[in-house]
């Protein structure tokens, strides 16, 4: 059963994803590294759109003074969470971010790879709810597919992107796959609307992370 309207089935998530994304193991290093350089200590960090909880699971072999609370709309991929993190004391719960309720309770909020399945209205709602979510001076840090700035630029990107799944994945029909679900079922927007969305929300800055192929991570201070 495919959930989240990801690709792949919740217990083979982790596998197939790294085939799908160029450096989607870095997004997890880019996070990390940046909340070190912010110090921020005994952190309660919400993680929307958790998937599998990997993101999670690798904060948490770093270090020890995280509290997590880690959200999906996939019980799927929740219960997979759990057997990852089994022994963690850590709560789950099954909303997507567009229906978040939190209010100033977080010092770091992440949406890796999951806004990006919103229409306009429905992103906005949920990048509201992620800023609603945070403490003062708190951090959110969210990656997600993006589209250039033209139509020709675009299109080369795109060629990059499908290259690099035809490389992984084997079979023009998964290439495919991915390609056509492109303004179907996910909805990339460009860098300039990413952090113009985050300032318009509220955010004091809004800047870029990291970007590679069709991909790019931003993060915004509250």
């Amino acid at each position: 059963m495919n959930d989240n309207r990801s690709a792949y089935n919740s217990d083979i998530y982790d596998e197939k994803i790294v085939s799908t994304l160029p450096y989607y193991r870095e997004y997890h290093n880019q996070i990390i590294d940046l909340i070190r350089a912010m110090c921020i200590s005994d952190i309660k960090w919400l993680d929307t759109g958790c998937g599998t909880g990997t993101l999670a699971k690798k904060v948490l072999e770093s270090r020890s003074d995280v509290s997590f609370t880690l959200c999906d709309p996939s019980e799927q991929m929740l219960q997979e969470a759990k057997k990852k993190l089994k022994g963690r004391d850590i709560e789950y719960i099954a909303q997507p971010s567009q229906s978040l309720s939190f209010s100033s309770e977080f010092d770091v909020v992440t949406a890796v790879q999951c806004h990006h399945y919103l229409k306009p209205e429905a992103r906005r709602v949920a990048v509201e709810n992620c800023y609603r979510a945070l403490k003062d001076n708190g951090v959110f840090i969210t990656f997600e597919n993006i589209k250039m700035t033209s139509a020709v630029s675009d299109s080369y990107a795109l060629k990059r992107w499908e290259n690099f799944l035809s490389d992984h994945l084997g079979s023009q029909e998964a290439v495919d796959h991915h390609i056509n679900r492109r303004g179907v079922e996910v909805f990339p927007i460009t860098v300039e609307e990413h952090l113009k969305l985050l300032r318009s929300t509220g955010f004091r800055s809004a800047d870029v992370l990291w970007t590679s192929y069709l991909q790019a991570g931003f993060w915004a201070v509250k």
